[in-house]
């Protein structure tokens, strides 16, 4: 899945600032609640609800999202209302969730019994598995596809292409930067970042610094693998073997092994207790790696401080890229009543105007017109986000990416703990993810 699903639950929460605990507990309620749901086949089950206009029922889309708080302000203070008063015959209900397991589940069984959302703003990494198993409806027959995808980032729309059908739009995409603590490369004599991983592991050995580490799964730790040279699959996302156990990769794995046995690279995020985010703050860490919400949730004053203390940059990359790509995707689901409603609050979402609009939040558009509009000074957080994108890779853009994820995880972490040797590891995961890969129609892709 733009991120492991254990991974996103941790920038989920992140994002929520300090009424997670409270966030967590309704939006957990929220979701069981509709993943029970009834016997009835539309999404608005109280009449009181439907809206009219000129005595007439004005039709009510179900909008899921996962946005943060300053994000859903947005969305409901201005977005929402400008989208209405554009279209006056078409009323949008916007529903926060949390980004889980509950949610993915829930949205699975609704959408198998027509009684799902209408629109949802989806994982990317959880769009094949939907377009494939038919819980989405295929966009590219509906009036001005053509238009809106010619404006759409590429990488973010090969995720929704499955047999020659798109079923998604991207709204926004995200990458990871490398985040250094100031204080600790001025102490080193470092005026900026070095510019390789090599360089950084360097550094970070002579000066006896640490790197924090976010986990053993793919988002954490592919852009470090892909950084020193290694890969999870070939160029098409079909076969891991020769490319996840291959020299470059097996090379990669063993130089983090031998980090984490000299206590450079810091994994107690996984293992109990850590805080990469304080810790590059603090002057704990030299380096950690996270996506524009470990700025983008902080107020002004926060902000200030964090700029202070820490400097983000992109990923180091080698030959190939090395920035790992997220983001959301917007998709109707299979047995919406009003999918034409739909379909015009997803081209307006995907819109230039939009997309600016939430770009305050350091949300990265992905209609190329407002990416181009989009006015980012070389001194803010963002920028070297929309930097790394030019060196970024999708993870495998398939139906069993979770199930490659979970494999991936369990040898590397066993590959980390010395249980098994890199080679040996890797040779078994690659064995295990051909299989899934095989199970995986990636019909279409790359």
């Amino acid at each position: 899945m733009e991120k492991s699903i254990r991974c996103q639950n941790r920038i989920s929460n992140h994002r929520r600032g300090s009424s997670i605990l409270k966030w967590r507990w309704l939006s957990h309620l929220v979701v069981i609640g509709l993943a029970s749901g009834c016997g009835n086949q539309s999404v608005i089950s109280d009449p009181k609800e439907v809206q009219t206009l000129h005595r007439h029922e004005v039709p009510e889309i179900a909008f899921w999202h996962t946005y943060s708080d300053e994000e859903t302000r947005l969305l409901e203070q201005e977005l929402i209302p400008s989208f209405e008063r554009d279209n006056p015959n078409i009323r949008v209900k916007p529903v926060r969730v949390a980004n889980n397991n509950e949610l993915k589940n829930a949205l699975i069984a609704r959408a198998s019994s027509n009684r799902g959302p209408d629109v949802v703003r989806m994982d990317i990494a959880w769009v094949p598995e939907f377009s494939q198993d038919g819980l989405l409806e295929p966009l590219n027959q509906l009036s001005g596809f053509e238009e809106i995808s010619a404006k759409s980032r590429r990488q973010s729309m090969i995720v929704g292409l499955y047999h020659n059908q798109y079923y998604s739009l991207p709204l926004n995409v995200n990458t990871k930067a490398a985040i250094f603590n100031r204080d600790l490369l001025k102490r080193a004599g470092y005026s900026e970042p070095p510019q390789t991983m090599e360089e950084i592991v360097k550094l970070a050995r002579s000066n006896h610094y640490t790197i924090g580490l976010g986990g053993w799964d793919g988002w954490s730790t592919l852009p470090y693998i892909y950084s020193l040279g290694g890969a999870i699959t070939d160029g098409d996302y079909k076969k891991a073997s020769g490319f996840l156990n291959g020299e470059g990769t097996i090379r990669a794995v063993e130089q983090l092994t031998a980090l984490y046995k000299e206590k450079i690279i810091d994994l107690s995020v996984v293992t109990g207790g850590g805080d990469n985010w304080g810790g590059v703050q603090n002057g704990n860490i030299l380096m950690t790696d996270e996506g524009p919400w470990f700025y983008s949730i902080l107020n002004d004053v926060e902000m200030d401080r964090a700029l202070k203390l820490t400097m983000p940059v992109p990923f180091p990359n080698g030959s190939g890229p090395s920035s790992i790509i997220s983001g959301e995707n917007m998709v109707i689901m299979r047995g919406s009543k009003q999918r034409n409603e739909a379909w015009a609050f997803i081209k307006w979402m995907t819109g230039k105007e939009a997309q600016l609009i939430m770009s305050r939040t350091g949300l990265i558009p992905t209609n190329m017109d407002a990416a181009k509009e989009l006015t980012v000074n070389k001194d803010s957080f963002i920028y070297p986000y929309i930097v790394a994108l030019d060196h970024a890779f999708l993870r495998p853009p398939v139906k069993n990416w979770s199930k490659i994820n979970e494999v991936y995880t369990l040898y590397l972490r066993k590959i980390f703990l010395g249980e098994l040797p890199a080679k040996d590891g890797l040779d078994r995961a690659a064995v295990e993810i051909d299989i899934l890969l095989a199970e995986s129609d990636s019909g279409n892709k790359g």
